[in-house]
């Protein structure tokens, strides 16, 4: 990979999960927070969406030895301070990275069981460049599959066409100076075991893997967001946290070169403590050539917004909130995480079904 960003792409990507940094995923699209603030019966308007990131991006207190990175929606990534300033000035005065959400969505595969391949290739290097100019580093593109073994999904195509586009996309993105955060998210939908997830999770990376290398990616300038290796919702055995760190560890151990610079799991509708919990576990682990981080959009912000309610009177209890968490991943993301008492919100399940981003 001959890209005049190479040297700009593996610093970029060592910043973000620097030790004890990880990502915010604040990238919900209109109709995603649109559900989050349903919850707190809170109308979703433009201005509502800009009070909240607002929130997000204008906590300080040291939140950046802790947040190394926040995906935004593209929306957002125009937005301004109610005093005016821009988000992307005030991150960039923090020492946050600046990402962005491209991908368009997903659409079903013709002849699946309702397995799905994600659009938003189509202009794409435009974009890319458009964004590094107003301050964007880094990309993120979510690709989904499901698992149902009775109906053999995820299926080869499924499993191909989604390695093919992540590739596609993470080269368009380091031609144009943003690291790629390769998504491909596993839904917990199902009933399968934790030791069912681990090898369709291994074979998922495996692909992945091998179509970033035939695209000839810079591993040293891209991150990773998988799945945490975990039980189906449905399954009738939990996995502990011990057992989600060490299958996910030894899944990643067999598929992920030591040249990828890290790895940052999405939650996935864990709770925010389980997803805390669960990353640490990983961390206590040995032979980890790469940093393992996190990327969390639900299991960083439930409990925030369900304490700000859209109220301004709550700005400040909620950015404490969000600042507990982002410090309690940090912990986890140096293995360091020794639990905290389980209050109402940190305990509540966040999953959702076919979960649409």
């Amino acid at each position: 990979m001959n890209s005049k960003y190479a040297d700009e792409l593996i610093a970029t990507a060592k910043a973000i999960v620097a030790p004890g940094k990880g990502i915010l995923a604040a990238d919900e699209s209109t109709n995603t927070i649109g559900a989050r603030f349903k919850k707190i019966n809170l109308e979703n308007n433009e201005e509502n969406r800009r009070a909240y990131r607002e929130l997000l991006i204008g906590t300080g207190n040291g939140v950046n030895e802790f947040i190394g990175g926040i995906i935004l929606y593209e929306e957002t990534l125009y937005q301004k301070m109610a005093d005016g300033r821009l988000f992307t000035d005030v991150l960039r005065e923090q020492k946050i990275h600046i990402g962005i959400k491209v991908d368009k969505g997903v659409v079903p595969i013709p002849g699946t069981d309702g397995e799905t391949s994600t659009q938003g290739l189509d202009g794409l290097a435009e974009r890319c460049k458009k964004y590094y100019e107003v301050g964007a580093r880094f990309a993120k593109w979510r690709a989904v599959l499901k698992i149902d073994l009775a109906k053999n999904c995820p299926s080869q195509l499924s499993i191909t066409e989604n390695a093919h586009t992540l590739a596609r996309y993470a080269a368009i993105c380091q031609e144009n100076g943003l690291v790629p955060i390769v998504e491909p998210e596993i839904l917990m939908d199902g009933n399968h075991t934790v030791e069912q997830s681990a090898e369709v999770t291994e074979k998922v990376l495996a692909a992945v893997f091998k179509a970033l290398n035939d695209h000839h990616i810079l591993l040293e300038g891209a991150l990773l967001k998988p799945n945490m290796v975990v039980n189906g919702t449905d399954c009738p055995t939990k996995a502990t946290s011990e057992q989600i760190g060490k299958f996910t560890v030894r899944t990643l151990q067999r598929t992920v070169p030591p040249a990828l610079t890290g790895v940052v799991f999405l939650s996935g509708g864990q709770t925010e403590i389980e997803a805390t919990a669960n990353l640490n576990a990983m961390n206590v682990l040995p032979n980890r050539p790469w940093a393992l981080s996190f990327s969390y959009g639900r299991a960083l912000q439930a409990s925030v917004i369900s304490t700000w309610k859209g109220d301004s009177a709550n700005v400040e209890a909620a950015r404490k909130v969000y600042l507990h968490r982002a410090k309690c991943n940090s912990l986890a993301q140096l293995g360091k995480y020794t639990g905290e008492e389980s209050t109402g919100s940190a305990s509540e399940s966040l999953y959702v079904k076919d979960y649409k981003y």
